[in-house]
Parts: structure tokens; sequence; C-alpha cells
């Protein structure tokens, strides 16, 4: 290298030193340099991120505490589908006892390690083996189970309840549906991101390559679902496998990302490449340890004081002060029962000395929790409420870490108490009308949705030029063909039609028109029906929500299932044919009040069609309780269900709805829900909300989707144009959507629904509640045919600000039909005569 190399290379450092030392940001140009640094330069750095360190601990309240967790390691199955090229744990049937341990041999393990003072039961496997493997598959069979993650779940319900120990569950990858079906069981859970760098999964040769869970990706997918789900989660990178000093950069960088937008992150592990013998690495050299130090500290400085940041104590050639003056603040997790299966050559240090080495650099050593202080103080909505005993039991309530005097003793695991009993502002549905919200948003606006700085970079706005020759070929096809724009080959064509405006829009909203008159005649319709929102307690944090209330917020209510019987009486004196019945997502309420809430209503009126249950509520209860949804649908369907509304659709493209919902269940999962439900003979409506943080291109894909499940079911009952509603909507308050679709995009969406679903949905409702009188009647001359519902009490969009109030008599509904011009008639849940 020449010596202007040289010093070009020394400004670099210096430069970016400087910055550190300044608390500036950090770019990954920056880190990627600091990353090299050695030498005095080294020193520098680790002093910078040294302080960083200490201050966020003193802002954490526990000023020179490094933690630790005392655990049993369970190594649920050793068989991997993935071929990881410096992995000696995964290995091949003939070579163990047995594909997985049995439940016996789980409890075994965690009864000697709660004996000995362990807290934590970590569950370490190989990605989903059966799909490998037919000896695991066939293991699996033999006892019942349909995959090892629902063994694995089996292990950690045991291993709760017989032993007290919490497990820390570390799978692999994991869809959004699976977070949630194991997130009940364990109080935190992990997975290594490991590397950001797809060239070492995708080239022959690299370290990951043949590994289908190793797509970084899908990794970061993994990240994204966990923080979606709300799991305190466990993530890192595992340095010197080949990644360049930019891609290790990268890594940090993407994982920082994820943290400030979903804040579940709760460790991040920044581990060493160790050379093992019978793998295709075993001649690489082993990741040196200033590199290791000078990794922790530049992970230290781009994720600030907040991360928690561990090395393993076992894989550092005792250069344990190097790490400390380098920014860790934890040690992870150290057995003084079982070896580390994963790394078994390089057993982990004794307590004692781990806290003698730390007490020499100045620090003391304090024993933690699977699940890190501050989510274990703030427990719901990130500890399920089926785990919050088992978990304060071991807890200093003060610290949130762990009492270390405590000894694990099993304890049930069941449903959580009350969530069936009434609470709270139970009149809101009333009040609401006549005194408003208490607030305009709910106590933890701050935090409970991410970053919005974070999501607001998310966020797409894309503008599409619009052609006379496509407006024209648009229309050409509505009146004619229709259907056809919903195809590839038309797209330019149906966007056109959704941007369409003037003469245009009005040629584009008669042929709506047409095609109402074509499919269902001049009737407009409505039921007579009474929505009961049975609780608004909810942790999802979907943006656009304003109806979610934290269990203490002044506006937060549960009803008891008498109440719920008592509303649907009611409504059926006030001749009512139907209930809809939706709420929060609460995490007390037992999984068995779906069910019950059915059974109250029909064993009080007995002819009254209950329509009930999102998918995101089927979705969530199904997996808490461990079925599938099939299972948990028919369940519903044997307790007197009758159909359910498509609503948390939202707009079903995963592009938007993370920016949108956050938590909210994917696209995927929703078509799931709806198509199971259809094939049982559970008929649906759909819906659609637009004007947020969409574009046309949104609606036509959402439309492609909604065609193509009624295509293959039949079983969707109307379309339901759902205007977003923004005056309280956190999404809108944080600066991030529009207030709103304009008059131009309600026109253009509710004739492009007609248009668009022309031959497959016959039905195309318009929401009064959310367009008022005068929007609705205009709908009903563009397209749609029918006005929803009488509705009696409506607190989601009232919540929200709508300022269309939240009930209509017969007479009120039949009067804006009347002033559309046409007859109006009552009609059945599905669209039968009343």
């Amino acid at each position: 290298m020449t010596p202007e190399g040289r010093g070009t290379e020394g400004n670099a450092m210096r430069r970016a030193l400087r910055r550190a030392a300044d608390g500036r940001t950090l770019d990954a140009t920056e880190a990627a340099v600091l990353l090299s640094a050695r030498d005095a330069a080294l020193d520098e750095l680790l002093g910078i991120a040294g302080a960083v360190r200490d201050a966020g601990l003193a802002d954490a309240g526990r000023p020179g505490v490094i933690t630790f967790s005392k655990k049993v390691f369970i190594p649920l199955t050793r068989l991997c589908r993935d071929r990881c090229h410096y992995c000696t744990f995964a290995t091949v049937p003939h070579r163990l006892p047995a594909e997985y341990l049995e439940i016996d041999e789980v409890l075994e393990i965690a009864r000697e390690g709660a004996r000995q003072g362990c807290k934590e039961a970590l569950f370490t496997l190989g990605d989903r083996p059966e799909e490998r493997w037919p000896q695991a598959r066939r293991w699996l069979d033999e006892r019942g189970y349909d995959s090892t993650l629902s063994y694995l779940r089996a292990c950690a319900i045991a291993v709760l309840e017989e032993t007290g120990l919490l497990p820390h569950l570390n799978p692999g990858v994991l869809s959004w549906a699976e977070l949630q079906r194991l997130k009940p069981v364990a109080p935190s859970m992990g997975m290594m991101l490991e590397t950001t760098a797809t060239r070492l999964w995708s080239e022959p040769g690299g370290p990951h390559f043949g590994s289908p869970d190793k797509e970084p990706a899908v990794r970061l997918r993994v990240l994204e679902d966990a923080g979606r789900v709300g799991v305190p989660f466990t993530t890192g990178i595992l340095i010197g496998i080949g990644e360049t000093l930019d891609e290790r950069a990268e890594s940090l960088f993407a994982m920082r990302r994820t943290m400030r937008e979903y804040g579940h992150i709760q460790e991040v592990i920044v581990q060493n490449f160790r050379a093992k013998p019978d793998t295709a690495m075993r001649g690489m050299p082993d990741a040196e340890l200033q590199d290791l130090a000078a990794s922790i500290a530049v992970a230290r400085l781009v994720l600030g004081p907040k991360a928690r940041i561990q090395a393993p104590p076992n894989l550092i050639d005792e250069e344990y002060a190097l790490l400390i003056r380098a920014g860790i603040d934890d040690w992870g997790g150290v057995s003084p029962v079982t070896p580390d299966h994963v790394n078994p050559e390089r057993p982990w240090p004794a307590l004692d000395e781990l806290a003698t080495r730390t007490k020499a650099a100045g620090f003391v050593l304090r024993e933690r929790l699977t699940i890190y202080p501050e989510y274990a103080r703030r427990g719901v909505p990130w500890l399920d409420a089926r785990l919050v005993e088992h978990v304060e039991a071991l807890m200093e309530r003060d610290s949130g870490l762990a009492d270390e005097s405590a000894m694990p003793v099993g304890r049930p695991w069941q449903e959580p108490d009350g969530g069936h009993e009434d609470s709270g502002r139970t009149d809101l549905h009333t009040a609401i009308d006549e005194q408003g919200r208490s607030a305009d948003r709910r106590g933890d606006f701050d935090t409970v949705y991410g970053d919005w700085n974070e999501v607001a970079t998310r966020v797409r706005q894309t503008a599409t030029e619009r052609l006379d020759s496509d407006v024209h070929s648009g229309l050409k096809l509505a009146a004619s063909d229709p259907g056809a724009l919903l195809r590839p080959e038309h797209e330019a064509a149906a966007l056109a039609l959704f941007n369409v405006d003037g003469a245009g829009l009005e040629e584009l909203v008669g042929i709506a028109d047409d095609l109402r008159r074509e499919a269902v005649g001049d009737d407009i319709t409505f039921v007579v029906n009474r929505n009961i929102n049975f609780s608004n307690v909810c942790y999802v944090g979907c943006r656009f929500c304003a109806f979610a209330q934290r269990e203490r917020d002044a506006d937060a209510y549960r009803l008891s299932y008498e109440q719920v019987a008592d509303r649907a009486e009611e409504a059926w004196n006030a001749g009512a044919t139907e209930v809809c019945m939706q709420g929060g997502i609460d995490p007390k309420l037992p999984i068995s009040a779906y069910a019950e809430l059915v059974r109250a209503v029909k064993a009080r009126v007995p002819g009254m069609h209950v329509h009930a249950f999102s998918p995101m509520e089927v979705v969530t209860a199904a997996s808490k309780a461990g079925v599938s949804i099939r299972d948990w649908l028919t369940q519903l369907k044997e307790a007197g269900l009758d159909t359910i509304p498509g609503t948390a659709a939202e707009i079903l493209d995963d592009e938007v709805r993370w920016v949108l919902t956050k938590g909210k269940l994917p696209t995927s999962a929703w078509v799931e829900v709806v198509s199971t439900a259809h094939e049982l003979g559970i008929r649906s409506s759909s819906t659609m909300m637009y004007g947020h943080v969409d574009h046309p291109g949104h609606w036509l894909g959402h439309f492609r989707v909604l065609a193509g499940i009624q295509d293959r079911t039949g079983g969707f009952t109307e379309f339901v144009a759902l205007p977003f509603v923004h005056h309280s909507a956190p999404i809108y308050l944080a600066g991030i959507a529009r207030p709103g679709p304009t008059w131009r995009d309600n026109r253009a969406v509710h004739a492009m629904a007609r248009v668009l679903l022309h031959g497959r949905i016959p039905n195309i409702q318009c929401s009064w509640v959310k367009l008022g009188d005068e929007g609705t009647v205009a709908m009903l001359r563009g397209g749609a045919n029918d006005i929803g519902g009488t509705l009696m009490e409506e607190t989601i969009s009232r919540m929200a600000g709508s300022e269309h109030g939240s009930a209509r008599t017969k007479e009120e509904l039949e009067a804006i039909g009347q002033a559309a011009g046409r007859p109006v008639r009552r009609r059945t849940t599905t669209y039968g005569r009343v």
C-alpha cells in the first residue's frame, strides 16, 4: 500500500473516532472504518464505547452492573434441514441415540437446573428437521406431533409446569403465525442474524450455501415479525466467517433499523467464529480477539446506550477485561449443569470465576432472567399473561433482574383469570357520541408504535402517470369486459381509472352504476343489526387504530358475557337479525371466551345471526390455543358462529400492512383464515381501508387478492370500501399518513370495486359511518347497492374521529336510500330477503 493510501486511511480513522467521541451518529462507511481499528486507535475506540455503555447502564438504573443468565442448555434435537459449513451441533440421524429428546429427558435436565438455582431453560434445536429427515417426521408422527415446533411448545409448557424454569426458544426461522403460537410459552426467543451478506449464502463454497434458513432476507423478516408480535428477542452477528467489514457494518445497521422500529430486540450477541474439526471450515482462521473487541465497540456505538450487548465468555480465551472495555454489558447464559452443546470443546467459566473477572474490571456481576429487565417490568404486552406469574416468582420487582434467592417451582400454565368480567368504561358505545373520548391518543403513544422516524422511512408514495390512451382503453374494458382490468396486461389501464378525474371519472361512475343494475338490480339494501365491541383492550399497536386502549387507559373497557347477551337481546327486541361482534386482541381474554360469547348470544336469542371475529382475532386465538385455524373455526361454528367479518384486511399488501399495522397478521394469514372459513361453510364479507399510506397500485393488488379468493371459494357476500378516518389515528397524528381519501378517491374506489369485482362479488357496500349521508348517496349512484346496517352502536370509527354518529334507525337508512332515487329494502346478513 502506498504512503498516500495509508494516510488516507489514517485520516478516515481519525475523523470517525472524532465523530464517535463527539456523540455524532455514524454512517455505515464510518462504522466499517472503525471496525479496522487496532493498537492506539482501538484503545481510543474502546474508551468511547465503554463510556456509551456506562451511560446506558446508569440510565437503566444499574450502573456498573454486568449481567448473565443462569441456565440449562436443552438440545431438543440436533437434526436440521440446513447445512452450515462451520456447525458441529447439527448432525445426521445415525449418529444420535434418538432423533429428539423425550419430554422426560427434557424435564430431567430442567429439574437438575432448578435444583441448582438455574432460572432459564435454553431450548436449542435445528431448523425444521422433519422437512429433510424422514426419521424425524416418523418420530413426531409416532408421538402425535405435526411439527417440531408443536413438540417444542409442548416441552416448554412441561418445563413451566413441572420445574418453573423460564423457556428461551431458539428454533431458527419462524413465521409470524409461529411466533404467535410460541409466545405464550416463552418469555423470550432468539435467532442469530449472523450476517446480511447474501453472497455467503448464495455462492457455492460460502458458509451458508445450501442452507435455506440462512438467507439474510429470510432472517431479517424473522426479526421484523418478532417485533410485530412483540417478542423480546435476542439476535446478533457472527464475525469472521468471510464477510467484509462493510458487510459486517451493514449487518449492525440492519439490526438497528428493526430495533428502532419495533423496540423488541432485548440483546445483541457479537460472537467470534471459532473453527471446529470435522467441518467444512475447519481450516479457516479463528476471528481475532482484537477484531471481536472492535466489533463489540462499533456495535455499541451503532446500537446506542440502551442496547444490551453480549459476548459469550467461553469463546474469548480469558480476555474478559478486553471485552468489558469494548462495551459489553452481559455475558449471556452460563450453565453450572450442562455444556455448551454448540461449542462443546469450550466449557463455560465457573460462575465464581466470571464474577471475579468482572469485578477485576470494575463491575458487579448480577443474574438476570431470560427476559431482560426492561421487558419483564413492563409485563403485558411483552409478556403473555399466562407467563406473568412464572416470571414474577423469579424477579426482583424493583430492578427486574433475577431474585437470586428465589428457587424455581413449577406452576400451572393456564388461561389468565378475568377478561370475561365487565370493567372500565362500558358505556363508551353511547358516551362516545355524547362526551367523546377522554384524550386524543392512548397513554403510550410515544412507545407502543415503534420509532416514528423509522416508520416514516418505509412509506413509499408513487405517482402514477395517467395517459389519455390508458383512460380510454380502461373505460372501454370497464364497459365490455370489466374483470379483464385485473389482468397484468391491463394494469396501466386499471391504474389510470383509479386516478381518473373530470369527465373520465363521470363516465367511470356511470359504467359502474350500469354494472350494479346488471348485477343486483335497483334495490338498495341494509340489515338491521347491532355492533358489539366486547373489549377495546389491545396491545398489538396498529398505527392506524384509535380504538385500542391499554388496560389502565381512561377509555378502556371489557364486557361480560352477560352484558353481551343483554345487548343482543335488546337488539332482537328492536328488530335486529344480526349482531356483529369484534374486539381488541385483549391479552387477558381467555381463548375460550370467543366460543362462550357466541354461546351466550345464541342461548339468549337463538334466532340471532352471529357475525363475529375478524381474521386477526381468529389467527391469534388459534395460535394461542395451539390448534390450526381450521380446527379453531370448526369449534366456533359448532358453538353457533354463522359468518365472519372480512375486516383486519386494511390493504392486502405487506409493504403497506407493516407500516400501517405494525403487528397485525400478514396478508397470507388473512387469506388463509377467510379461505378456510369459506371451505367450512362460514361465509364472510371483504373490506379495504384506503387513503392513508397507500396508493392505487396497492388498491389494484388488493382487488386481485380478493378476486382470487372468490374464484376459489365463492364465499364473499359483499365488498365494503372503508375510507380511512384520520382525526385521532396515531399514524396521522405522527405526521406520516394522509388525512384520509379525497372525494375523488372515494368515488373512484367505489366505482372500481364494482367494475373489478363484477361477476364475482355482487354486493358493493358503502359505509355511512365514514362517508356521512351525502357521501353515501353519491356512492349509491356510482356502483354501490348496500348501505350496511343500523349498527345501534359503533365505537371503532367514532374513536378515530368519524363525525357521522354511531347509529341509524331503519327509517333513517331508508331515507338515505330514497335520496339516491331507488327502492330500499331490508336484507339478512347473507343478502336474503327479510
